[in-house]
């Protein structure tokens, strides 16, 4: 019912410009008048026709993409096609509209000329406007390249600027972040072609977490080892793949130990993560109290 009301309503005015159009015909007023009025309706029934056929391709859109849920939890495939198809509307709406102003403009004769320069003249006013906006004009054909090539798609998860968020809004000049605290990270198009950023979803949402402690020397692994892999298993966040404690460091008075785990996607890391730190901490401080971090002095008497 809502997608056919976008059609309905252009559709009728449409309808009306056409009886319009007729009654023009036997109306009795000055040529003049008549040539005006002519005009007007030509115009409105130009941006009409553009309203109704940006109305149909969004309609088509929503309908190819009803049965692609971004929200489910294999979305790698529904990502691409919103992405996609969202971007190449959005190119396709300034195209019509573009035709629509230059159409309008040709009905009338004192800036018809107008309207034909911006048909005829589309090389050499592309020349001159991409020297007066460059910038301007590459921001644009950067968000058709991100629909071409999609190093970023619809809620991937990215790094940029050193904050963690959600590609929520791709649009053809910017690009809007959701970061992890609700605040909106407003990036050019641009930004992701020319400067390098992270995106933790490009093939798959599963990742791997880390989590580093310090220790004495004297801490037993084999029981750090042991207790990781319990709290790892009994976790609603693991994802049943990756659990292990590698010793990545010796420095002078700690050792380094790395708790590795998986999940199946960032936030669940992140949850798994601060989970795991806290309860190997507590473990530490209730059954090996004696291996927290400490500093020797040895004095000679």
């Amino acid at each position: 019912m809502k997608n056919t009301g976008k059609i309905i309503v252009p559709g009728i005015i449409i309808l009306v410009h056409i009886g319009l159009f007729v009654s023009l015909q036997y109306v009795q007023i000055d040529l003049e008048t008549k040539e005006l009025v002519r005009k007007i309706l030509n115009v409105t029934i130009t941006f009409t026709i553009a309203w109704l056929i940006m109305s149909i391709i969004n309609i088509g859109k929503n309908m190819l993409l009803r049965q692609f849920d971004v929200s489910s939890e294999d979305n790698l495939e529904a990502r691409k096609l919103h992405t996609r198809f969202g971007i190449l509307e959005k190119i396709l709406f300034v195209i019509i509209i573009f035709i629509a102003i230059a159409t309008a403009l040709m009905n009338f004769d004192s800036i018809r000329q107008i309207g034909i320069s911006l048909f005829a003249s589309a090389g050499i006013a592309g020349i001159i406007i991409g020297f007066a906006a460059q910038k301007m004009i590459g921001t644009f054909l950067a968000g058709v390249q991100l629909a071409i090539t999609q190093p970023i798609r619809i809620d991937d998860v990215v790094i940029v600027e050193g904050e963690w968020g959600r590609i929520e809004e791709i649009n053809l000049t910017y690009v809007a972040v959701r970061i992890w605290d609700k605040r909106r990270l407003i990036v050019p198009t641009t930004y992701f072609i020319e400067k390098p950023f992270q995106n933790w979803t490009r093939i798959s949402a599963d990742i791997l977490g880390t989590v580093f402690i310090y220790t004495d020397y004297s801490i037993p692994f084999n029981d750090i080892r042991a207790e990781l892999e319990r709290l790892v298993r009994e976790s609603e966040y693991w994802d049943g793949k990756v659990v292990n404690l590698q010793i990545t460091n010796a420095k002078e008075s700690t050792v380094e130990m790395r708790a590795l785990m998986s999940a199946k996607d960032s936030p669940s890391a992140w949850n798994l993560r601060v989970y795991v730190r806290e309860k190997l901490i507590e473990y530490i401080k209730n059954n090996h109290p004696e291996c927290l971090p400490k500093s020797r002095v040895v004095i000679n008497k």
